[in-house]
């Protein structure tokens, strides 16, 4: 046999398709299939969304028990350990025999797909979980759960690993509680690139759920750092207040909001909160059973139609006054709505339910609506006046806003002489390899059109800011110069309406990267945010695909002789400190190892993320006390090492401090780790909590400690251009480092663009090799549209509380 016919005769032949046949079909069982295809079940197991799904879906059974009329309390927890922990004061999981599966009814729920009390309406009338899923598809993505059941004054107690439950569920004790249920879970890192829960995520949420379940106790806390966080949500408005909170940043045109409970009819019953604000803007949230819908569904449609059918009735005669024909966005412009539908069998267009489908709920919301809103407006006349004027209004400006665009549009059409005068446009005509760079003032304009790549790199100068988009109908936003140059520059067209008539359209943008280039200094933030309200308000399109970035020109300028460096942050001028000392040092570490040159310089990275925990760690404790405790092993709050660590701690604080102060005493137990000592009278005293002993920090800090006790136990040594020194911890050893590396350096915090000459620009800023340029992209829509609302918007009081509350999160504040 020839070798080419032992080759063919040795190939599989399925592998050609020839055997395809009932051995080839693959039968996934049980939760299997759940670890096959997670995004079928949670969606996007990369971008986060579905790690947080994971969360909602425990956290919603235990709102379907709040619902049910049975718990009044829901608490979630962050632990440090990467864990999510979801308890509620209702009935508790049954934990009697399954008939069917043998097994308890715990078990079958959490591990059984498509089992639950939700397939009937004995034990929930309505509820957001009707797969019968959600549990089991957590327990099969975790790598462990462990769920605790307070059920007839008894306590019961199961664990699960990969889905797969460790022992039988088991009563651990008799108990107190009324009832209820905790969960316990650790998502799965061989499922989930990203592990870690956004606090402000699960924040919203549970405060939509707190205002969709009036009365309901929602506590949210984060352990994982320290200090702890926690927000409690409580609220008697139901939807009214949730209206209310959504337009805190918008001036409202009537109060209060119109409020809508329709009897249940068909077993469908209608919520409904609205009112209309002097914002352009249309803000809808709709909800099934309290799940949100993003892409709307029937309930959306049936409100839509009977607020049309309404407002039209009474507007009718005052658009003809004004001879303006009205449409159904006139009717949405300025709208604030909260609608939530309670449905005993929804049907959603995918298990991520972000779309009502069920075609019985649009004609009972239209009917509800329509019947409401026409009473509101007979028993309401001077607030319906005003209404229906903001109406025809709208309907006007929309009309003025297309005429506007239309011209645009034929300005766009003639040719690429039209483009604006100061546009310093590139010689490439592919849209794809083009960029612009919006730069913030002629003089850094100038700089960057000389020191520009003109073959790719067109310029935009903005003469001082642009007109604040977030509270401008668009016909006044299209008078506007700044903002007409811009459009016009784009090429996109803007707002609705066909593009050959300046409607906006993404696919005739002319370039690709739109790079937002302003000063490192207050004005220059205001003129990117006024600037990134224009994209989020009129091209949104153009952030979802990529096309937004914002320049990072440098933010210090360093010297040492002739020697001059822009460094980008406060991570860059750090790494300029470290390469600048760690030229002639030697760091001689406990065991005896001296570390030179790019040994040393990886071993400062370490000394770097180890000593950014022992900071966070240490927000009401002296960070050397933080770094001694990390060295000592004392980070703990295992029993069994707790004591022996304390008392190394106390052995080397005391070496550390002067004779006359070398009074440290440590108690290690259920209240964490506490210290104290008297010196000269004066007691001392200081402590780190339990919860800060299982934060995250304190967790990645004592699974080191031994390496820490090798490299800092006693005999390290560092030697920085001059004879060795002691050094006692990492933190410690970084300091005198950075310290020698400013010795000798004059650093500058650098501001203007304009100080830049062209050279400096195109090697800092403009060179794709060397820059560096963040991507916006588009998170929560409904997080962003508050954002924006509280702070460009006319309200004043909303935007100095978010200012006071976030004002020691900014760094780099320059006035």
């Amino acid at each position: 046999m020839s070798d080419a016919a032992a080759r063919a005769e040795s190939t599989p032949p399925d592998q050609n398709g020839a055997d395809y046949n009932s051995a080839s079909i693959t039968v996934l069982r049980g939760l299997e299939a759940v670890r096959k295809r997670p995004g079928m079940y949670i969606g996007d197991t990369d971008d986060g969304s579905g790690l947080h799904h994971m969360a909602f879906e425990i956290i919603d059974n235990a709102v379907d028990e709040a619902q049910a009329g049975y718990a009044t309390r829901v608490e979630v927890t962050l632990n440090g350990d990467g864990s999510v922990t979801v308890r509620d004061d209702g009935r508790g999981i049954p934990v009697d025999i399954h008939e069917e599966e043998g097994i308890s009814a715990a078990e079958v729920v959490l591990t059984r797909l498509h089992a639950g009390g939700k397939f009937n309406q004995n034990s929930y009338k309505v509820s957001g979980g009707l797969h019968g899923v959600g549990a089991a598809v957590v327990n099969a993505l975790s790598e462990w759960m462990q769920v605790r059941i307070w059920r007839n004054g008894q306590e019961h107690f199961i664990r699960f690993e990969h889905g797969e439950a460790v022992q039988p569920l088991k009563v651990v004790g008799p108990s107190e509680e009324r009832g209820g249920t905790e969960v316990t879970f650790k998502p799965s890192s061989g499922t989930f690139t990203k592990v870690e829960y956004d606090f402000a995520v699960l924040e919203r949420r549970l405060r939509e759920l707190a205002f969709l379940n009036s009365g309901l106790a929602i506590a949210l806390k984060d352990d994982r750092h320290v200090p702890a966080q926690e927000i409690f949500f409580q609220f008697k408005g139901g939807l009214t207040a949730f209206v209310e909170w959504l337009d805190q940043g918008k001036e409202p045109i009537f109060r209060p909001p119109i409020s809508v409970v329709s009897k249940e009819q068909e077993g469908i019953r209608v919520e409904l909160a609205m009112w209309w604000n002097n914002s352009p803007r249309e803000v809808a949230l709709c909800f099934t059973n309290n799940i949100p819908q993003r892409d709307g569904g029937t309930h959306q449609a049936g409100f839509r139609q009977a607020l049309t059918r309404v407002v039209m009735k009474y507007a009718e005669d005052l658009a003809k006054k004004e001879k303006v024909e009205l449409s159904g966005e006139d009717m949405r412009e300025g709208l604030t709505c909260v609608l939530s539908v309670k449905v005993p069998d929804p049907k959603f267009s995918s298990q991520t339910k972000d779309k009502l489908v069920s075609s019985e709920v649009q004609p009972v919301v239209q009917m509800a609506v329509a019947d409401a809103l026409s009473h509101w407006f007979e028993t309401h006349p001077k607030e319906a006046k005003n209404v229906l004027e903001q109406v025809v209004l709208a309907a006007a400006a929309r009309k003025a806003a297309q005429l506007a665009r239309e011209r645009v549009g034929r300005k766009n059409a003639l040719d690429i002489s039209t483009l604006p005068g100061k546009l310093a446009d590139c010689q490439e005509k592919d849209p794809s390899k083009c960029e612009l760079f919006l730069v913030e003032g002629d003089s850094a304009g100038g700089s960057a059109k000389q020191g520009r790549n003109r073959a790719f790199q067109a310029i935009l100068p903005l003469k001082g800011k642009i007109l604040n988009v977030e509270r401008a109908r668009v016909d006044k936003m299209l008078s506007s110069a700044e903002i007409g140059t811009l459009i016009t520059a784009l090429g996109t067209g803007i707002g609705p309406g066909d593009p050959a008539k300046g409607g906006f359209d993404a696919n005739k943008l002319r370039y690709h990267r739109i790079v937002i280039m302003t000063d490192a200094d207050v004005d220059g933030s205001h003129i990117r945010t006024l600037l990134l309200t224009f994209f989020f308000r009129q091209m949104p399109e153009l952030i979802a695909r990529g096309h937004l970035y914002i320049a990072q020109p440098p933010l210090y300028r360093a010297k040492r002789g002739n020697d001059e460096r822009y460094l980008k942050d406060d991570r860059a001028l750090e790494d300029y400190l470290l390469e600048k000392a760690i030229a002639g040092a030697t760091l001689t570490l406990g065991d005896g190892r001296a570390v030179t040159g790019e040994a040393l310089r990886a071993e400062a990275e370490t000394l770097r993320q180890v000593t950014a925990r022992i900071r966070r760690l240490a927000a009401h404790v002296p960070v050397e006390i933080v770094e001694q405790a990390a060295v000592a092993g004392a980070l703990t709050m295992e029993a069994e090492r707790a004591t022996g660590a304390a008392a190394a701690l106390v052995a080397r604080l005391n070496a550390l401090a002067l004779p006359s102060e070398r009074h440290w005493n440590a108690a290690h137990g259920e209240g964490g780790l506490q210290l104290w000592r008297t010196v000269r009278g004066v007691m001392e005293r200081h402590a780190l909590t339990p919860v800060a002993l299982r934060s995250a920090e304190a967790r990645w800090l004592d699974e080191r400690r031994e390496v820490l006790a090798r490299d800092f136990g006693e005999g390290a040594r560092l030697a920085l251009d001059g004879p060795e020194t002691a050094v006692q911890g990492p933190a410690m050893a970084l300091e005198r480092i950075l310290a020698q590396g400013r010795k000798g350096l004059t650093i500058q915090r650098f501001k203007g663009l304009g100080e830049m000459n062209p050279e400096q620009l195109w090697k800092t800023t403009l060179d794709p090799a060397v820059r560096t340029q963040l991507q916006v992209k588009l998170g929560d829509s409904e997080d962003a549209e508050n954002v924006f609302s509280t702070l460009m918007g006319d309200v004043v009081d909303p935007r100095r509380e978010f200012i006071v509350e976030n004002a020691l999160k900014v760094a780099n504040l320059d006035v």
